[in-house]
């Protein structure tokens, strides 16, 4: 699940088909007269620079080449977009493969139509004077963290691997709105968020340089936020999932060859949109974490089996999965990108 507060209301249903002339309410006609589908696509969270993609995506027309009219809305946590999307209340999801497994070994009917950060951006995150730029450098600190999110989960599996103690290390449990106050105030010495989130808010609100201790650095890796989609969609629809892959694939493609303009295209996103240095910084990380050593070189989106039972496992260990089922049970592999 997404480490921040849920704050905004439920996500409105899509509307539901019924003929209308040549036209129904899951189509639209573009300026030129091509007939697009309808399509919403609900975020991990309110707009932040990762999400500059969709947008940049959608002011580009690249998702009505592939016979999309996309509505990005605003989301509430990853767990609630993994329900919403089973529940066919949005179209796509975008969320964090933990809360996407977690759901499906809940009996959630959801699938992953491919995972884009492939590279965790779980992080202890500190300012610079603090001097923790190695595991060890944890010993004897506090960190503000929040209780059964999947970054606590896993903390514990980053210390083992790092040959550091549980009582070695405070958590403190906070919650996810207040762990910046947290750092900033001196309660804590760092937080465990994500580097493409969080940490940038602090540098700016604080004035002071963020410094780093990734997961993925010190023998911890797995799968972060991608593309989903309820059953029901995929039996009925496959063509449109195949499709929106597709166009998501080549947003990420587009956004990444442009950083710049794909961030200046989120203006007006959301009341709630972070400044423009940070949404920069923000999906300068985010870029960072598209591949694995496996998916190198490879499209955005193209993902392999054993990267997903890396991930199945790691949070089996983490008590997150209770029952791991096969890796095609989370990833729908008729509609995947192929490398």
């Amino acid at each position: 699940m997404h480490a921040r507060r849920l704050l905004i209301g439920a996500v409105p249903l899509v509307l539901v088909a019924t003929a209308c002339g040549g036209e129904d309410a899951s189509t639209t006609t573009s300026d030129s007269g091509k007939k697009l589908d309808r399509v919403t696509l609900t975020l991990n969270w309110y707009p932040y620079g990762e999400h500059a993609p969709f947008y940049y995506g959608k002011q580009q027309k690249i998702f009505e080449k592939h016979g999309i009219d996309l509505e990005v809305r605003a989301g509430q946590g990853s767990q609630k977009t993994v329900q919403a999307t089973a529940a066919g209340q949005t179209d796509f999801g975008w969320a964090d493969t933990p809360a996407l497994l977690s759901g499906v070994d809940q009996g959630v009917k959801v699938k992953s139509l491919g995972v884009f950060l492939q590279t965790t951006p779980a992080s202890v995150q500190s300012f610079d004077a603090e001097g923790i730029t190695a595991p060890a450098d944890l010993k004897g600190r506090t960190i503000a963290g929040t209780a059964g999110d999947a970054l606590s989960k896993t903390f514990p599996i980053f210390l083992k691997k790092n040959g550091i103690g549980e009582s070695d290390v405070k958590v403190q449990n906070t919650d996810p709105a207040g762990k910046i106050a947290a750092v900033i105030s001196g309660k804590t010495d760092g937080l465990l968020g994500y580097a493409s989130d969080q940490g940038p808010t602090m540098q700016d609100k604080a004035k002071k340089p963020v410094a780093y201790l990734r997961f993925s650095e010190h023998g911890l890796n797995f799968y972060s936020n991608g593309l989903l989609a309820g059953q029901k969609l995929l039996a009925t629809k496959p063509e449109l999932a195949r499709r929106m892959v597709q166009a998501v694939s080549e947003a990420w493609t587009a956004a990444a060859k442009a950083p710049g303009p794909a961030v200046a295209a989120m203006q007006g996103a959301s009341e709630q949109l972070p400044p423009e240095g940070v949404l920069s910084e923000q999906f300068a990380t985010t870029l960072t974490l598209l591949h694995t050593e496996a998916t190198e070189g490879q499209a955005p989106g193209v993902n392999t089996e054993a990267d997903w039972q890396q991930t199945i496992d790691v949070f089996a260990e983490a008590g997150m999965v209770a029952s791991p089922k096969a890796v095609t049970e989370y990833w729908d592999t008729k509609t995947a990108l192929k490398g």
